[in-house]
């Protein structure tokens, strides 16, 4: 018997930003729930993301990884794009393209003091 769930793997992706993402947020690929955020730590200046996912989500090694909000001031997710190769990713994969939060209050400020 096993301490340790099966029903999952985990993946990970390295952002510039993950600003106001936290751990448990959901992990989406079309909209629908297929994992979460189980840690966030700082590598190399970076956030490193570790994601668990659930067994039987396909993952392409070309997915793209991006921090999206939930409706204007909602919640923040990962939303996976995957891509069209044919190597899946395994329990440890790294994900390449990821696409780091943006800012709200970064864009208000440039619009705010852009001449």
């Amino acid at each position: 018997v096993s301490l340790f769930s099966t029903d999952s793997y985990s993946i990970e992706a390295q952002f510039a930003s993950v600003e106001g993402l936290e751990v448990g947020a959901s992990v989406e690929i079309a909209g629908v729930q297929v994992g979460k955020v189980k840690e966030i730590r700082l590598k190399e200046g970076e956030a490193l993301l570790k994601m668990e996912i659930d067994n039987g989500t396909e993952i392409t090694d070309d997915t793209i990884a991006s921090i999206r909000t939930k409706g204007v001031i909602g919640d923040k997710f990962v939303k996976l794009s995957p891509g069209g190769s044919e190597e899946l990713l395994t329990d440890g994969g790294v994900l390449i393209d990821t696409e780091s939060a943006i800012s709200l209050e970064e864009l208000i400020s440039k619009y705010v003091f852009e001449e």
